[in-house]
C-alpha cells in the first residue's frame, strides 16, 4: 500500500516540481499542531531534517511521510432538522455530500497527480453552494503527505501543481492562511487504520467550540468546514467529502 502511494507522490514531483522538502513540511506542520492537542500521540516538535533523514519506508516516504497507528475509536450522531430545537449543544449542519470511485487497480488510474478528490469535492461545493474561498478550515485525510498536499489541489485552493508551494512557511497551521488537520492529522495525532469520522469529529468541535484560529470564523457569517474522506479507498481510488457549517 505504502509503494503505491509512493509512486503517485514520485510522479507528482516529476510533472510539477514538487520537492521532497515541501513533502516533509506537511508533516513538520501536522506535528505543530498536534503540539496543542492533549489527545495526540506525538506532540514533539519536528524539522524538515528530521523527516529527511528517517529511515525510507517507500522512496520517497521515510518513516514520518507516513501516517502512525494505533487504537481509536469515534461515535458521530445524525438528527433530523426537526430535532434541531432539543439539541443540547449547538449543531454542526451538513451543507453538502459528495463522493467518488475513480479507478480499482492502478493501471486504471489515468493520472497519478489527480485524486478522486476532485470530482467529490467539487459535487460537495455545489451541493452546498459554497466556492473554496469560503471554507475556513480543512480536516483531509493524511495517510501520507502527498496526500494532503494532493488534496488541497484538488479542494480548489490551488491549483495543480501548485500544491507544494502552498504548504511551506506553516500555512496550513493553526495560525495559517488555511488550517488543516487541526489536531495533529493522521501524521501526529492518530490513525486507528480507519480515520475519517475522526476528521468529522474534530470539524464539529472546532465549528462548536471558539476557533483555536481566527481564520476559522468569519464574523457575521456562518462559519464553514471541509471534511475529507472516510478513508481514500484502495490506492487514492474513492474518496468522500462533506460541507459542514454553524449558525
Amino acid at each position: 500500500m505504502i509503494a503505491k502511494y509512493a509512486m503517485a507522490a514520485r510522479r507528482h514531483m516529476h510533472a510539477y516540481g514538487t520537492t521532497l522538502e515541501q513533502l516533509a513540511e506537511v508533516a513538520v506542520t501536522a506535528r505543530a499542531n498536534a503540539a496543542a492537542n492533549p489527545e495526540a500521540m506525538f506532540r514533539d516538535p519536528i524539522t524538515v531534517d528530521d523527516v529527511l533523514n528517517g529511515p525510507v519506508i517507500a522512496d520517497p516516504f521515510t518513516k514520518l511521510h507516513c501516517c502512525i497507528r494505533g487504537d481509536g475509536r469515534w461515535a458521530v450522531l445524525l438528527a433530523a432538522e426537526e430535532y434541531v430545537p432539543d439539541t443540547a449543544k449547538e449543531p454542526v449542519r451538513i451543507l453538502g455530500p459528495g463522493e467518488h470511485v475513480s479507478h480499482a487497480a492502478m493501471s486504471e488510474w489515468e493520472d497519478f497527480t489527480v485524486s478522486p478528490a476532485a470530482v467529490s469535492d467539487r459535487l460537495a461545493f455545489e451541493r452546498a453552494g459554497v466556492r473554496p474561498a469560503d471554507i475556513d478550515l480543512a480536516e483531509i485525510y493524511d495517510a501520507f503527505t502527498h496526500m494532503t498536499l494532493v488534496t488541497l489541489e484538488d479542494l480548489g485552493f490551488r491549483a495543480k501543481g501548485e500544491g507544494g508551494a502552498f504548504v511551506e512557511k506553516g500555512r496550513t497551521g493553526l495560525l495559517g492562511e488555511l488550517p488543516v488537520n487541526t489536531d495533529g492529522g493522521g501524521l501526529s495525532a492518530c490513525h486507528p487504520g480507519m480515520r475519517g469520522l475522526f476528521l468529522l469529529v474534530k470539524a464539529v468541535r472546532q465549528l462548536r467550540a471558539r476557533p483555536v484560529s481566527a481564520r476559522c470564523s468569519r464574523p457575521g457569517g456562518a462559519s464553514r468546514s471541509w471534511r475529507r474522506p472516510p478513508g481514500a479507498g484502495g490506492w487514492f481510488c474513492s474518496s468522500g467529502t462533506v460541507v459542514l457549517g454553524r449558525g
